[in-house]
């Protein structure tokens, strides 16, 4: 099922959606975690691009296994697939930090509609916003931030490597320069 489509191998067209849109996705939930207006503005989406690179990687890994068995085993050939097999993790990470970052963003702003009072400091972002919050909700926004960073630069740092692997498997010694 995931070896061909017209003919031609699956992997190496679905592993380019792959490779643009992991990196997307950990870009956007890093950018949601620490710039509050870019949290709101997109909503949705870093959530929505964490489980479309989830459904592309599992995709990607079924179809370099069916690609993996009509190619010649190479080391080159089976590092990539080492290396391939460490993503999914990563990507599973970013779907729980993006999942629970949209979910607490929706419950925070719930709660701001709700209350009869605002106060001034409620609409603040940014940096003097986050230190007119309770203690609690600094930590909270701290927390996810490093997450964010930790499991967005792992992300992209494994999708690179992977990605670098793969060419070289493909490429190495023919191009004769």
């Amino acid at each position: 099922m995931f070896d061909t489509i017209a003919g031609l191998p699956l992997h190496p067209l679905v592993v380019h959606a792959t490779e643009v849109i992991v990196p997307a996705a950990a870009l956007a939930l890093v950018l949601a975690a620490l710039w509050p207006r870019f949290r709101r503005w997109a909503g949705w989406a870093p959530l929505g691009l964490g489980v479309a690179s989830l459904v592309l990687v599992l995709l990607s890994t079924q179809s370099g296994e069916a690609l993996e068995e009509r190619v010649n085993e190479t080391s080159a050939v089976e590092r990539h697939v080492n290396m391939g097999e460490g993503l999914e993790v990563w990507v599973i990470g970013l779907v729980l930090v993006s999942a629970a970052m949209f979910a607490l963003d929706r419950r925070r702003r719930n709660e701001a509609r709700t209350a009869e009072a605002s106060t001034p400091a409620e609409g603040t972002a940014g940096v003097v916003g986050a230190l007119r919050r309770p203690a609690s909700a600094r930590l909270i926004a701290v927390v996810f931030a490093v997450a964010a960073i930790s499991v967005g630069t792992g992300t992209i740092v494994q999708a690179i490597l992977i990605g670098h692997s793969g060419a070289t498997a493909v490429w190495a010694g023919t191009t004769g320069g």
